[in-house]
């Protein structure tokens, strides 16, 4: 059988730094190696996040488009990308992200690659977004699945949203969290941390509910809590760290990308709480499955799918306290057997590479 050319689309590129979508695509590459899969593999990356422009990374050639990945120009360095994948005559094109969809009927016209398209988390309704923004990100989801071949959604609650919405069945690939473990652990003296602590990192976003998990902690002094994110980076993380930053139990700290750290963090941490309610299957609540603590989520379609029902959740501040106090040490560890057990059935970047390759070979 004739060997394809695979273009990976639509992240900032390989070996990852940073990010969900870069993370897929790295555990893709070595996937490919690990099994000696006789497709090419073709990788495009941002040459503004990697200088040096490596011809290649493990068994991929690596393309680079001279605009940013992400912001503003993510609509054009997906367009430039799709470009040259047709030129490159791909016979697969896996686009991750819905950014550059509006340019897939023109892909359809001129090449006769099988597009694959990852609609990622619903992005359109995401808080951030206002509108034409929103608008446009919604125009482009429509794009993505009417002139894909396939869609994958990364949870059943998107596949349902995308059913219902579209009358398209989805593949449902979410995914791996293992590498959260693969490292090894790094010192993190540089933080005066607390024996017993619970844990939460995000991207610091009404979304994510982070007001609501820290308002909650700060009237539960006994019970610290150590939550990692990006606080400067819009006002509404400024204001939740200048009210809560003071309290002894709270320890709000910057972002933290090396992951021989955050694998200290979570390994040490008594429980995990997150609190995202938008966006499908969450990495970060992925990697977390994988340390066997007890996950408290926020109480969504999204989270009850990816946790299969089994976390404990809450959809208040109220709801959230309780957990925290009446959370015993017997129902912490039966809850966090039980999301060690999904974690290892469900989300390894080796179940979650043979679908996506799977899905490719059609």
């Amino acid at each position: 059988m004739k060997s394809k050319l695979i273009s990976i689309i639509g992240t900032v590129g390989v070996p990852a730094n940073y990010g969900g979508f870069e993370t897929l695509a790295e555990n893709l590459v070595k996937y490919h190696v690990s099994v000696s899969l006789p497709d090419s593999l073709i990788v495009y990356c941002s040459s503004k996040s990697y200088p040096f422009r490596e011809p290649t990374f493990l068994s991929a050639q690596l393309k680079y488009v001279p605009l940013n990945a992400n912001g503003s120009q993510s609509i054009p360095y997906d367009i430039v990308s799709l470009a040259l994948a047709v030129w490159n005559r791909s016979d697969v094109i896996l686009l991750l992200g819905v950014s550059g969809a509006i340019a897939l009927p023109l892909v359809r016209f001129f090449s006769s690659a099988r597009i694959i398209t990852n609609i990622d988390g619903i992005e359109w309704r995401r808080e951030k977004w206002q509108g034409l923004a929103k608008q446009f990100l919604r125009f482009s989801e429509r794009m993505a699945v009417r002139f894909s071949h396939e869609v994958v959604a990364d949870n059943a609650a998107i596949a349902e949203y995308v059913l219902l919405s579209y009358g398209v069945d989805s593949h449902v690939i979410a995914y791996g969290g293992d590498h959260a473990i693969a490292v090894d652990a790094v010192n993190v003296d540089e933080y005066v941390l607390p024996e017993r602590y619970a844990f939460s990192v995000c991207r610091i976003e009404p979304e994510n509910n982070v007001h609501l998990i820290v308002e909650a902690f700060s009237t539960l002094p006994t019970h610290p809590l150590v939550m990692v994110g990006n606080w400067n980076n819009s006002e509404y993380g400024r204001e939740v760290r200048r009210r809560f930053a003071s309290r002894p139990n709270l320890f709000l700290l910057d972002p933290i990308y090396d992951i021989g750290k955050l694998k200290t963090l979570r390994s040490s941490a008594a429980m995990y709480v997150h609190g995202h309610s938008a966006g499908g299957t969450n990495p970060s609540l992925v990697e977390a499955m994988h340390f066997g603590k007890s996950i408290l989520a926020f109480d969504c379609d999204f989270n009850r799918s990816t946790t299969e029902g089994k976390a404990l959740f809450f959809s208040d501040g109220n709801g959230l306290q309780r957990l925290v106090e009446t959370l015993s040490d017997r129902v912490a560890h039966q809850v966090g057997e039980e999301m060690l057990e999904i974690a290892r059935r469900r989300y390894t970047w080796t179940v979650v590479a043979k679908q996506y390759f799977d899905c490719i070979s059609g």
